[in-house]
């Protein structure tokens, strides 16, 4: 997903420093988001997101839940929560 960010940033001939600036975030936060690094939070991915105009992408997100789907169809329950483990 990082280099689909990078990618796009180069497509538009913007530099690490504009992008950065333009969704007010630092340049080594940008440049963890073009590795793909999972500690980055999801709203910088989403300020870099309308930065290069592709925020409308974000609504796409798991649009296609096709395990949701089927899971949904077939009336399966899931539980809350998962069960305790004993501990000996």
């Amino acid at each position: 997903m990082g280099e689909n960010f990078r990618l796009a940033r180069l497509r538009r001939k913007l530099s690490l420093e504009q992008v950065a600036e333009r969704a007010n975030i630092s340049r080594p936060t940008l440049t963890k988001i073009e590795k793909g690094a999972p500690t980055v939070n999801m709203g910088s991915y989403l300020l870099v997101l309308q930065v290069l105009g592709l925020e409308k992408d974000f609504l796409l997100l798991a649009k296609d839940d096709e395990l949701g789907r089927k899971l949904q169809d077939a009336q399966i329950s899931t539980s809350e929560r998962a069960p305790k483990r004993n501990r000996k």
